[in-house]
């Protein structure tokens, strides 16, 4: 980490009223103690934000280019450093910990790329006799302040998606981290201020600000802001949208995403998915493997391939490279996992596989019951239900019988199961032959139902936090 003490507000770096320290999950030991805020730093934040929001959406594109690609290039360089740095802090296995920062990479680089093509076009306007004469185009604007909400799992890559898309876009943002893993946050914010300066802007263009829920709530209800980005929980995502409205807010929140296996799926391919997907960041992803519902022919033959996948699952230390799953982000998190399991089988689940000790390991339920918290809702653990449907249709329906609908996958090997699932599942992301998990950040990424509302990745989040500008004019005749 090299970055100076404090937070990052305004053109400098100022003090914290406090420090919390950021605990290792694995072992319970500190890595470092971080700079905790309040709500008079937030308010400092969004003033310093908004007397630049001019200047900001201004910046000529090779400005904003050049630092987003500054940014790029120092993260590369220091790569490693940000993996072991992102294990500490999430607790996550380190190969997840490297994808994580290879997304980020490629956040900031298609970032780059899209200040390029952020541009409006000219519109016919003499479809009606009115119109003669007249020249009709529309421009993008950037849409304001942008405030970033982020979670503990994915920390580097969700601050990535609120200040990439935000600075492209032409916004001042500010972040707000998750009190657990504020660290590899503060160090890309860091790098974001010394680019945007180098390059010829203004260090406040880009701010984070720690604490609670109490500083979240300044930062969201400020009328004066363009927009709220949140990635959460479903539950903290629609509170924030009732206080924020009715400012535009993007939700990236939970879901208890499902894995459907036809009767024609290629059943070592799909073994090999639920294992990879149910289990990856120790299951603490919004799209990771929850349900698996499987047609009833094959229900048999799939369970007897996952029996033969599941003792190869490392558990243990994150920074070993052979490790799979590891601690969750903290013991509370660890109980709560735990207390859902044990009531789905009270309730008449069976507990089909569990390699549970000192660390929660990956877990398989069958003959899970709606109702019950680990199909209903979202886990944020390493444990997979798997329930047995008579037909390809009844899948669909099962998928859809959620009040979540951010991703789905489903195995065929019929083209036609293929566009049907992409016509009838309701989600923002069907994946066909691969894990839900599989996220493309070029793609349009998010949710329907109570899994949010906006879209993520560069592309679709620069057109998020810009708005449109129609311009009508009548040349002069004479």
């Amino acid at each position: 980490m090299k970055y100076p003490a404090g937070l990052p507000i305004g053109e400098t770096w100022v003090d914290a009223p406090s420090t919390e320290p950021v605990i290792f999950p694995y072992d319970g030991t500190t890595v470092t103690d971080a700079p905790v805020g309040d709500v008079e730093l937030a308010r400092q934040a969004l003033d310093h934000a908004l007397a630049v929001r001019e200047v900001v959406g201004r910046l000529p594109s090779y400005v904003r280019r050049k630092a987003l690609q500054s940014v790029h290039a120092t993260i590369a360089a220091e790569r490693d450093a940000f993996v072991d740095l992102l294990v500490l802090e999430t607790g996550k296995p380190l190969v997840d910990c490297r994808v994580e920062v290879d997304r980020t990479l490629l956040t900031l680089e298609t970032s780059a790329e899209e200040v390029a093509r952020l541009h409006g076009e000219t519109v016919p306007l003499d479809l009606l006799p009115s119109g003669d004469g007249l020249v009709g185009f529309w421009v993008r604007k950037p849409i304001g302040v942008v405030v970033g909400i982020t979670g503990f799992n994915y920390p580097l890559l969700l601050a990535a998606h609120k200040i990439a898309p935000a600075l492209a876009a032409g916004c001042p943002v500010i972040v707000k981290p998750a009190p657990q893993t504020p660290l590899a946050t503060l160090w890309l914010v860091h790098l974001m201020r010394e680019a945007l300066v180098e390059a010829g802007g203004p260090a406040s263009a880009v701010q984070l600000v720690t604490g609670g829920a109490d500083v979240g709530a300044v930062l969201t209800t400020d009328r004066r802001i363009g927009a709220v980005s949140f990635t959460g929980s479903a539950a903290v995502g629609h509170q924030i949208a009732r206080d924020a409205a009715p400012t535009k807010v993007l939700l990236e929140l939970g879901s208890n995403s499902a894995l459907v296996v036809a009767a024609d799926a290629d059943l070592d391919a799909a073994a090999d998915a639920i294992i990879r997907g149910g289990y990856y960041a120790s299951g603490q992803a919004c799209i990771s493997v929850q349900r698996v519902v499987v047609v009833q022919s094959v229900h048999a033959a799939l369970l007897d391939k996952l029996s033969e996948r599941l003792p190869s699952v490392v558990v243990g230390d994150p920074r070993s490279p052979e490790t799979r799953v590891s601690a969750l982000i903290d013991p509370k998190s660890t109980a709560r996992v735990r207390e859902w399991v044990d009531a789905s089988v009270a309730s008449g689940a069976k507990l089909a596989y569990s390699k549970d000790g000192e660390l929660l390991g990956p877990t398989v339920l069958t003959e899970v019951a709606s109702g019950q918290l680990v199909w209903d809702e979202e886990i944020f653990g390493p444990v997979i239900a798997v329930r047995s449907v008579p037909d390809i249709e009844t899948a669909f329906d099962t998928v859809n019988a959620s009040r979540y609908g951010l991703h789905a996958s489903v195995f065929t090997s019929s083209l036609d199961t293929a566009f049907t699932a992409v016509d009838r599942l309701e989600v923002g992301g069907v994946v066909v032959n691969e894990v839900p998990g599989f996220r493309s950040d070029v793609m349009p990424y998010g949710g329907v139902k109570d899994s949010g509302i906006g879209r993520e990745g560069p592309r679709f989040a620069i057109e998020e936090l810009t708005t449109t500008r129609m311009a009508i004019i009548r040349p002069r005749t004479s």
